[in-house]
């Protein structure tokens, strides 16, 4: 059977030339199913893990719909709202809205917090169809005047577990009041806990629902792998790893942003260059640092998780969780920054002793065992009592059993992942 085309699920010749020129002719699953939904005029719930395309299962058909209407080119309305949690993550939905509809007559824009209001409040006032936002900012210009939202005929309420982790909930639900309740939503999110259910309730109507690759599941395309060991030798490991040269730029996790600061200044003080992307950084500097990593003048981009979910880098190999996640469905989150698109991928995680009930949580959701490098440098020294080994019997060290262990070498082969 011949595989699907985006002119197939009746994409206009326009956004399809943009597609083309962006090298993309078949839709992915999350866009095959919910497209067709989407350009019928109904209200979609999208369940889907990062990675799959969801931007574009979105953005296409919003550009298609818009474009349908008239234009007034003197006085454009925002028609589209995306609300989106991190900066990173609107910054990207803006450049896809872009590429895709270059040959179209849509404005879009992008709000977010961080940098100086200027440049965004000028881009408002020349006029805007499609507004990207983090819901701080966007309250910010509204209180202000530059932003009216009663013409809304579109919203997308994207990463919605993330927002609800951040605590943007309260923030959604004040700009939902302020937007026509005759619309039609989209509510994409990775995951489906009870308190996001409840929220699609309150958006959504009679919504055609869209699930692909539970959140449980791990791509195939990503080989995993697992060290033990003592959160002390963690650096020495990771520098150990980066002697690899196949690893050309690698994606690092850690749990905290001063945790990531320590890693980078490791790194480069033993002439690794690296950089830190976190909630701390200037909205510049998380800019730079993104770019640096794309275009590999920065070999190792450290990252939190909340810093890291909007990244989006083309045939990026290489994850390595620093700190294992007590957050199970954030383990297949990090490593889906790997293994995109049907690539291949490989995540690598450090487990030092605190973090092994963790681990037995990922291991649950995933439905797997994470194969494990015993032989390298830095070993787990640190036990408790259970996982401490069981002290064998030897025999009385002599000036033989001496020799045989001088004559052995002792050194063990270094298997490499």
């Amino acid at each position: 059977m011949e595989a699907i085309t985006f002119k197939d699920l009746g994409v206009h010749e326009d956004i399809l030339k943009a597609l083309e020129k962006e090298g993309y002719t078949h839709p992915t699953p999350i866009q095959e199913a919910a497209i067709p939904h989407m350009l019928g005029g109904h209200d979609v719930l999208g369940c889907a893990q990062t990675g799959t395309g969801k931007t574009a299962a979105f953005a296409i058909p919003i550009l298609q719909l818009l474009s349908q209407a008239p234009i007034n080119e003197k006085k454009r309305k925002i028609r589209s709202l995306i609300l989106t949690p991190t900066r990173e993550l609107a910054i990207q939905i803006e450049e896809s809205f872009k590429a895709y509809g270059k040959f179209t007559r849509l404005h879009s824009t992008v709000l977010f917090g961080g940098v100086g209001q200027k440049p965004q409040t000028n881009a408002l006032q020349r006029g805007v169809d499609i507004l990207i936002a983090t819901p701080g900012r966007l309250i910010d210009l509204i209180g202000q005047g530059y932003v009216d939202l009663k013409s809304i005929e579109l919203f997308v309420l994207d990463e919605a577990d993330r927002m609800l982790d951040m605590g943007f909930v309260h923030d959604v639900k004040r700009l939902i009041k302020l937007i026509p309740e005759k619309r039609q939503s989209l509510f994409f999110s990775a995951t489906m806990p009870p308190e996001i259910v409840k929220l699609a309730d309150t958006i959504l109507v009679n919504p055609k629902k869209v699930e692909v690759t539970p959140v449980s599941s791990t791509a195939d395309t990503i080989k995993q792998f697992l060290y033990f060991v003592d959160k002390k030798n963690k650096n020495s490991l990771l520098l150990d790893l980066l002697k690899d040269d196949k690893i050309k730029t690698v994606l690092v996790f850690t749990k905290t942003k001063h945790g990531a600061d320590k890693v980078v200044k490791y790194l480069i003080s033993h002439h690794v260059t690296a950089e830190a992307i976190h909630g701390n950084k200037s909205q510049n500097n998380r800019q730079r640092a993104l770019t640096n990593f794309k275009n590999q003048t920065t070999r190792v981009l450290v990252a939190t998780d909340i810093a890291a979910r909007g990244i989006d880098i083309d045939e990026l190999e290489y994850v390595i969780n620093y700190d294992t996640s007590n957050v199970a469905e954030t383990y297949v989150h990090r490593i889906g920054r790997t293994g995109r698109a049907g690539a291949n991928g490989t995540a690598i995680s450090f487990c030092d002793i605190e973090e092994k009930a963790y681990l037995k949580d990922i291991e649950k959701l995933i439905g797997k065992k994470i194969p494990v490098i015993d032989e390298h440098r830095y070993p787990m020294t640190v036990f408790t009592m259970e996982d401490k080994p069981k002290q064998q019997q030897r025999p009385p060290r002599t000036e033989r059993n001496s020799a045989d262990r001088n004559k052995s070498g002792g050194s063990r082969d270094r298997r490499r992942f």
